[in-house]
């Protein structure tokens, strides 16, 4: 899955922030619903307009940036 197939950054939509298929749900939104403990049968129940891929594309853009993320070495 290449999550940049479903998630949009529009600087006029939602501030900026990456959202799902350039709808106004952000990925940030998504992760949170799911940290949550909301099951992603009760997201797709509430949200009719995303997919259990749309959830997966938000999980692996996380992943992405979790990656690109630059680590401090340890003190000495």
């Amino acid at each position: 899955m290449d999550y940049r197939d479903y998630i949009t950054i529009d600087p006029n939509k939602r501030g900026g922030k990456p959202c799902v298929r350039g709808l106004r749900i952000t990925v940030y939104e998504v992760l949170d619903y799911l940290a949550s403990d909301m099951t992603e049968e009760e997201i797709l129940q509430d949200f009719p307009d995303l997919t259990k891929e749309d959830l997966k594309a938000c999980i692996a853009f996380a992943a992405e940036r979790e990656r690109r993320l630059v680590t401090v070495p340890p003190a000495a």
